[in-house]
């Protein structure tokens, strides 16, 4: 496999709206404060952290495709812009973008605004609203707005699927489709995902986002990290538990380091972390679990472990980083990625296990 780089990074969090606010919020190591949400029907309030409204009003909410979306399509759009601003920067010619939009929940805000108004009087139900409720509308969007985008996919999965698209991206660079490729993990925050949360793991507090990567063959490009390995992908079947596959993938990368960085998905929650905590009891270097500050992000929460490690790398606060991905229903996977001087094609290819591809 060819060597990948890392050419530029995006998020959108409840700390802020880029990779600064996210890097100021981990370094403070404070769970961000927690906010109620009425549930309609019922007295409960449920927790979540919502993401703050930007300090201005974005100048991408001009586009004429995107001045009726919902937040989800808003979070793709700023991550992704700020991912590729370094790389449209060096490179003056059109670049071939791919863009990989990852989701769990996907877009529950307008699905929820539109079947309330089937369910009130099918007759008046606003049909603007249901183009905004499927899978595939920010990625349809955000290539609208990017305007260079060659090609572009929607993957719907547990957590650990963001892993899954960065495999993806990888492969059409290596088919020489793109020159560069987004990948994305976004959620939106709503009562019917808080309270479905609830029900699943009672101390998780719901929050929604996105983070962003941009993955290039060109060294040229490169923000000083490069992805050197990403697991093979270990699915839960009936013979295989979260635990044992949770395991598989920790065997897959490096031994314990005492200078390189561990980020992980744990959260504090008994239930949902045992697994993975299991899997990583050998490690005794430095670890970050972007969760325990920012909430449960479902696939943003993934693609910041991304993009908090490569941004920590990047910055020479560590020589690498391992990602570790226990996904809440499907497969366990992970990635390091490693510190590369930039512009300097200086490391070997990355390795990656058959069965990760889509």
């Amino acid at each position: 496999m060819s060597r990948i780089f890392v050419a530029g990074l995006g998020a959108v969090s409840p700390a802020g709206w880029n990779v600064a606010a996210l890097r100021a919020a981990l370094d403070r190591g404070e769970p961000l404060p927690v906010q109620p949400l009425e549930r309609p029907g019922g007295d409960k309030s449920l927790r979540t952290r919502l993401v703050p409204a930007p300090a201005t009003r974005p100048g991408f909410l001009a586009h004429p495709r995107l001045r009726r979306t919902s937040p989800i399509t808003h979070y793709t759009a700023a991550a992704a812009l700020d991912a590729v601003a370094g790389l449209r920067a060096l490179r003056a010619e059109k670049i071939r973008l791919g863009l990989v939009v990852c989701q769990q929940a996907g877009c529950v805000h307008y699905s929820c605004r539109f079947f309330d108004e089937v369910l009130k009087d099918p007759a008046t139900a606003s049909p603007l609203l249901f183009p905004e409720t499927v899978y595939a509308a920010p990625a349809s969007h955000v290539a609208a707005l990017l305007e260079d985008v060659t090609l572009a996919n929607t993957l719907v999965g547990d957590p650990a699927s963001f892993l899954q698209g960065a495999a993806l991206g990888i492969r059409w660079l290596e088919e020489n489709t793109v020159d560069a490729c987004l990948i994305i993990g976004v959620e939106e925050t709503n009562w019917i995902l808080a309270d479905a949360l609830w029900h699943l793991d009672r101390p998780a507090v719901i929050t929604g986002g996105a983070g962003a990567i941009c993955l290039s063959l060109d060294p040229a490009l490169s923000i000083g990290v490069a992805l050197e390995t990403i697991t093979d992908v270990h699915s839960y079947r009936a013979s295989t538990s979260r635990t044992q596959a949770a395991q598989a993938m920790r065997k897959q990368l490096p031994a314990s380091s005492t200078v390189e960085l561990l980020c992980d998905g744990l959260s504090d929650s008994p239930r949902t972390d045992a697994a993975e905590r299991a899997a990583w009891l050998d490690w005794t270097g430095p670890r970050l679990s972007p969760k325990r500050v920012l909430g449960e992000g479902l696939m943003a929460a993934a693609a910041w472990q991304c993009v908090a490690a490569c941004d920590l790398v990047s910055a020479g606060r560590f020589p690498a980083a391992n990602i570790s991905l226990v996904g809440s229903n499907q497969q366990a996977i992970g990635a390091r990625f490693r510190w590369s001087r930039p512009g300097i094609s200086d490391l070997s290819p990355v390795t990656r296990a058959g069965n990760i591809t889509p």
